[in-house]
């Protein structure tokens, strides 16, 4: 066999190889689309569910906003992966099933990006990027259930800061840039929604 044959033969395989690829990945994507609804879906019915359950919505939304934050943190990391993706459709649910009972949207949206944070950074993750996906879904859940987006999404951010606070200076300013044009098509929802940087006093004298 010459050596030009032997290049072409690796070319036919680096071709078929790159085509297997190209379909695996093509599937999976589909297969994401799949699952995140399948984790919007769990997510709001065991949060409509538990609310109802408990009989005090004013009490119960921030605790199970909360916990099911938490519970799906915990259960990435079990798995080693999958954060970054869980994280927008987990915050969606919460949102959804808090407004399915007529819960605090807004407390719900807060207490559960500020738990995303809070347990992203514990477990080593990008926080910056889990809080953009967590107020990514709450925003999305807002829009969907014909909430105030703005509102929603100025709580979501204001918990998203507040964890990051927590955490430590450089934390916030990650999270702040991440979140700044946090909502695709309406430019002026991250400049609202964000809280204010803190101006330190005038000296200006009389």
């Amino acid at each position: 066999m010459t050596e030009q044959d032997t290049t072409q033969g690796q070319g036919e395989r680096v071709g078929s190889s790159g085509e297997a690829v190209k379909n695996g990945i093509v599937s999976s994507l589909k297969g994401i689309n799949e699952i995140e609804a399948e984790i919007v879906s769990l997510v709001r019915s065991t949060v409509a569910n538990t609310v109802r359950a408990a009989g005090d919505v004013a009490t119960e939304t921030v605790v199970v906003a909360r916990d099911v934050m938490r519970g799906a943190i915990s259960a990435t990391e079990e798995v080693g992966a999958g954060l970054t993706l869980s994280t927008k459709s987990v915050a969606k649910g919460v949102v959804l099933g808090v407004s399915d009972v007529g819960g605090d949207v807004i407390g719900a949206a807060e207490a559960t990006v500020k738990a995303a944070v809070q347990g992203a950074a514990a477990v080593g993750a990008d926080v910056g990027v889990i809080a953009r996906r967590a107020v990514d879904g709450t925003i999305e859940a807002a829009g969907e259930i014909g909430g105030n987006v703005i509102d929603v999404a100025r709580g979501a951010t204001s918990g998203a800061v507040d964890a990051a606070g927590s955490i430590g200076k450089s934390a916030v300013n990650t999270v702040r840039e991440l979140l700044v044009g946090v909502v695709g098509g309406v430019k002026d929802i991250a400049s609202a929604a964000l809280p204010k940087r803190s101006e330190p006093p005038s000296d200006t004298h009389d």
